[in-house]
Order: C-alpha cells, then sequence, then structure tokens
C-alpha cells in the first residue's frame, strides 16, 4: 500500500514547498494537509494554504489552537508588540512562539495516526532558522522518537529543507516547477503581505535575499 503524508502547512513559502515535495515524493492523492490556527496576526496565510490546496486538489483542514496564544506573548501573536528589525544579540527573535512546532507536530501526528497516516512532512530548517530552537535537527529527531513512544505508531517526520538556506529552498520549488506559484501566492511576511511581501521585516529580507541569490545562480550557469 502506498504510505500517505500529512503536511503542516502554513501558507508561506518553506511550508508551501514542502507541500509540492510532499505531492512529487508521495503522490498528489496520497498527500493532505493541516494548518493552525493559533491567533496569528495574520490569518491571511491560512488563505493563501486553502486557495492552493484547493487549486491542487488536497484536502486542507484547519485546526484552532487557541492555547498557544494564551500561554505566549510575542510579535506574531500580539499586534501591540512591533516585531524587532534585528535579532538581539543573545536572544532569540521576538516573533518567537514558544513551543510552536513542538505543538504542530503533536496535534499533526494525532491526526496522521487517526487517519492511517505515518509520514509527516515540515518546513523546519536549521540553516536559516532565525534562533528558533524547535527547528533545529536535533529536536525534529527527538521528538520523533517521542511521537512513537507515546503513540505506540511509526511515524516518520520529514524535514526536506533542513539543510537548505533560502537561495536553495527556491532552487527546490523551480525544480518541482512551483517557483512562480511560491513567489506570487505564498506568505511569508510579518506585516501580512502576499507575495513579494513589504520588504523590510526579517522574513522579507530572508526570502528576498535568498530569491535574490538564486536567480543570480540560475542566469549565470
Amino acid at each position: 500500500m502506498k504510505r500517505k503524508a500529512l503536511v503542516v502547512l502554513s501558507g508561506g513559502q518553506d511550508s508551501t514547498t514542502c507541500l509540492f515535495w510532499a505531492t512529487d515524493k508521495f503522490g498528489r492523492e496520497n498527500v493532505c494537509a493541516i494548518g493552525f490556527d493559533y491567533g496569528q496576526r495574520h490569518k491571511k496565510e491560512l488563505e493563501c494554504a486553502a486557495a492552493i490546496c484547493a487549486d491542487e486538489g488536497i484536502q486542507y483542514e484547519v485546526i484552532p489552537t487557541p492555547i498557544i496564544n494564551a500561554l505566549s506573548a510575542n510579535a506574531l501573536t500580539r499586534e501591540d508588540i512591533p516585531v524587532d528589525k534585528e535579532k538581539p544579540e543573545g536572544t532569540p527573535p521576538n516573533t518567537l512562539v514558544e513551543g510552536r512546532n513542538l505543538l504542530f507536530l503533536s496535534y499533526a501526528a494525532i491526526y496522521a495516526k487517526t487517519h492511517g497516516i505515518t509520514d509527516l512532512v515540515t518546513g523546519v530548517c536549521e540553516t536559516d532558522f532565525s534562533g528558533y530552537p524547535d527547528c533545529r535537527d536535533v529536536f525534529i529527531k527527538s521528538l520523533n522518537v517521542t511521537l512513537n513512544l507515546a503513540m505506540d505508531y511509526n511515524f516518520v517526520i520529514h524535514t526536506p529543507l533542513m539543510w537548505l538556506n533560502k537561495s536553495e529552498t527556491w532552487e527546490l520549488a523551480d525544480k518541482l516547477g512551483v517557483l512562480e506559484t511560491i513567489y506570487r501566492r505564498t506568505l511569508t511576511c510579518y506585516n501580512g503581505i502576499i507575495g513579494e511581501g513589504c520588504g523590510s521585516c526579517p522574513a522579507c529580507f530572508l526570502r528576498k535575499r535568498g530569491y535574490d541569490e538564486y536567480m543570480e545562480r540560475k542566469n549565470n550557469v
């Protein structure tokens, strides 16, 4: 029997690239996606994810998880906290949502087991991880073991972007034939602007720098 995959999909560049990676690896008919409404500033990202999934014929379900917002005050869930332009030295940026990936992947695992799915796909990345501790490879490997033990189930957590920088992530999107989709239809911007974004927040800076680096490499080949 063909294995099925569940993608943790926010509607941003990384998770959407992983969605298409999963359809390429497992087959579109064997992929579904899950998103989380945790009180984030810009729910447009979930709308982006839903629209792309609808066009691709992929089931997408959004799970309300307000407990995350209740437990963590940060710039991604509180409009009265401005996003730091630069990461303070020695501390994570104020866009860190404590434990977010721990909870997302735990919820995704529960959903996956009840639907007979063993493979989880997430867009976390240690190369351009901005200081978020729950994007590290050691955390994912640890959680994979913990979930398998906690639920007596053989999950496999896939992290296609773990060792890619943003330029290489754009390259992967191009190889998958979805560069324009990722560029124009995803929302990475902390200020809620789809596509190219605001151009000034840290997320937009990483995204644009990576895109420019990739296009320069591509055009010079």
